[in-house]
């Protein structure tokens, strides 16, 4: 049985053994002076994501630098909802940082593309649409390309809900429902290409499946997903 493709994206969980029973009650209070920095790094992220789009139009790349702090600002989101809105799977305080902490329960990791396509950044937003409706279900009631970076509302959509489910049950029974943990990793998974995408840091496109579980498969993010050094025919200005 052949093996599904791996994705740019790799997101890497573990889930808590010993979460408390009610700290999730408060957790989002906890996580205040992370969603005064996250705002200001959300703006960023959209600045820093139109001066890609000129760059990926013009030169076919997307400067390391903006690309290394867009996953950054993903990385810390991510953490910062693994922490206390969706999945909620750990009781381990975010660290206020866009590095990669191995140390923190979840991981988030993104190849680096040397080449993208300049034709295709003119019309992901299109390609997506498909997604955005799976993903507006997924996340939030009213998702739109970038919600996902600045919705701190705890238990909306299917993800919340879910992660409401699995904490009331932790609740009561002391233990996170392992199965539920998996399912929703596999749906925080698709968020997370999805956002990928739409944000220009890949030419692949999500795939419609669930990749359930903590570990991903998806690639070495030091390894190049694109095979072919130039996507587009054309050499472009000299």
């Amino acid at each position: 049985m052949l093996s599904a493709p791996a994705y740019p994206l790799r997101v890497e969980a573990t889930l808590d053994p010993r979460l408390t029973r009610w700290m999730w009650l408060v957790k989002w209070i906890f996580a205040v002076p992370h969603y005064v920095c996250l705002f200001f790094l959300q703006i960023a992220f959209l600045l820093v994501s139109l001066v890609a789009f000129f760059s990926i139009l013009i030169t076919g790349r997307y400067p390391r630098p903006l690309f290394d702090f867009n996953v950054g600002v993903i990385r810390w989101n991510t953490r910062v909802n693994y922490y206390c809105s969706m999945v909620l799977g750990t009781d381990a305080y975010p660290p206020f940082t866009l590095e990669d902490v191995p140390a923190y329960p979840v991981r988030v990791d993104v190849a680096y593309p040397e080449r993208l396509s300049r034709r295709l950044v003119l019309v992901k937003w299109i390609l997506v649409i498909p997604q955005l409706l799976i993903i507006g279900v997924l996340a939030t009631s009213g998702w739109t390309t970038y919600r996902y970076i600045d919705d701190y509302s705890p238990f909306s959509g299917l993800i919340g809900l879910l992660s409401l489910v699995a904490v009331v049950i932790l609740a009561f029974t002391g233990r996170y429902p392992r199965g539920l943990f998996d399912f929703l990793m596999g749906l925080f998974r698709w968020l997370l290409r999805v956002l990928a995408y739409a944000s220009l840091m890949t030419d692949t496109y999500p795939p419609f499946r669930l990749d359930s579980g903590g570990p991903d498969p998806g690639p070495d993010p030091g390894s190049d997903p694109d095979p072919d050094p130039d996507p587009d025919p054309d050499p472009g200005p000299a």
